[in-house]
């Protein structure tokens, strides 16, 4: 059964786009099926994959205003089991011309709804801000993902992002759940940081993962090689934060699935 998550924090600069490739790639490496859906106008996940711009000439823009279907606009990566529909600037004119369609707030959904059994998880890394694609990337998702960096202003934020989600819940996607809060960008040497790792786990409780994404040098060059860090350097604390970080995910997972039955 396919698990569709939304990885989204309101903030921008919080690791979304590096926890979303780096899983997806992680949970690739587990033989699992994996699509991205690059919702970002700023089309980073793309980019981050190696995607060139002719690359992303089909993209989720033609989809979401029904130029292209879904077959038309995967791409496939260089790991195996991966697949993305790239992103590109266009997309910043989509909640513009999606205002006037009907049922608007559904309109991701309705169009991968057809193509879910293809994938074991579809993971959609959104913009930094709560408009009508991070509603949709909600609206059509199973649960949310929030990476969260360890700063002062962490939890006001993750407080508003909470509010959000449950009215979303409550409003257009009652089955919409939290799969959990990652702490990204973590230092060890900070007591700052460990105060925010310790407010959040006490807010949320097992909600937020044991693994932790450390800060590190690795994570942030390997975008810039079009390459996610586990196939840059797949020995550096960043790779084996998120490998750690897919066991983690898959092991819940497996633990819901094993009380559904």
């Amino acid at each position: 059964m396919s698990h569709i998550i939304t990885i989204a924090n309101q903030k921008g600069g919080v690791g979304k786009t590096t926890t979303t490739i780096n899983m997806a790639t992680a949970l690739a490496a587990a033989e699992k099926r994996v699509l991205i859906i690059d919702f970002d106008p700023q089309a980073n996940a793309s980019t981050g994959l190696g995607l060139t711009k002719h690359k992303r000439i089909i993209n989720v823009y033609g989809l979401l205003i029904g130029h292209y279907t879904v077959s038309q606009a995967l791409v496939k990566t260089i790991i195996p089991g991966l697949s993305i529909i790239p992103s590109s600037i266009d997309l910043l004119g989509a909640e513009i011309e999606l205002v006037n369609i009907a049922e608007r707030e559904s309109r991701l959904k309705e169009i991968i709804a057809p193509y879910k059994s293809m994938f074991d998880y579809i993971l959609i890394d959104c913009p930094p801000s709560m408009g009508l694609l991070t509603l949709n990337a909600m609206v059509a998702s199973d649960s949310v993902l929030i990476p969260l960096q360890c700063e002062y202003y962490a939890l006001e934020g993750l407080s508003y992002l909470l509010g959000s989600i449950q009215k979303i819940k409550k409003n257009f996607n009652a089955q919409l759940d939290l799969t959990g809060v990652i702490l990204t960008m973590f230092d060890r040497r900070s007591s700052l940081c460990q105060m925010v790792a310790d407010d959040v786990r006490k807010y949320l409780g097992d909600k937020v993962f044991q693994t932790v994404v450390p800060r590190n040098t690795k994570v942030s060059e390997a975008p810039s090689h079009g390459k996610p860090v586990l196939i840059y350097d797949l020995k550096c604390a960043g790779s084996k934060a998120y490998m750690s970080l897919a066991r983690e995910l898959l092991a819940r997972d497996q633990a819901k699935q094993n009380i559904a039955k």
